[in-house]
């Protein structure tokens, strides 16, 4: 996989809520949650499903930080 996002955390899905028109779907990356609202052709052409490995990849041009 070639991409120039450099944010790529490797996880499993272990959750996907089907909408109408768009998906959410849940990796866990050692231990955490990462959610992703994608479009449902996209669940498919991915061929996602629970417990399949997949990649979160994140290109932001802003990341919020905040502290307790």
């Amino acid at each position: 996989m070639k991409i120039s996002a450099r944010n790529q955390l490797k996880g499993t899905v272990v959750d996907i809520k089907e909408g109408a028109v768009n998906g959410v779907v849940t990796i866990d990356v050692d231990g955490n949650k990462l959610v992703a609202d994608i479009t449902m052709d996209s669940i498919k052409n991915l061929g996602l499903e629970i417990g399949k490995e997949a990649y979160a990849v994140i290109k932001a041009t802003s990341v919020m930080v905040a502290v307790d």
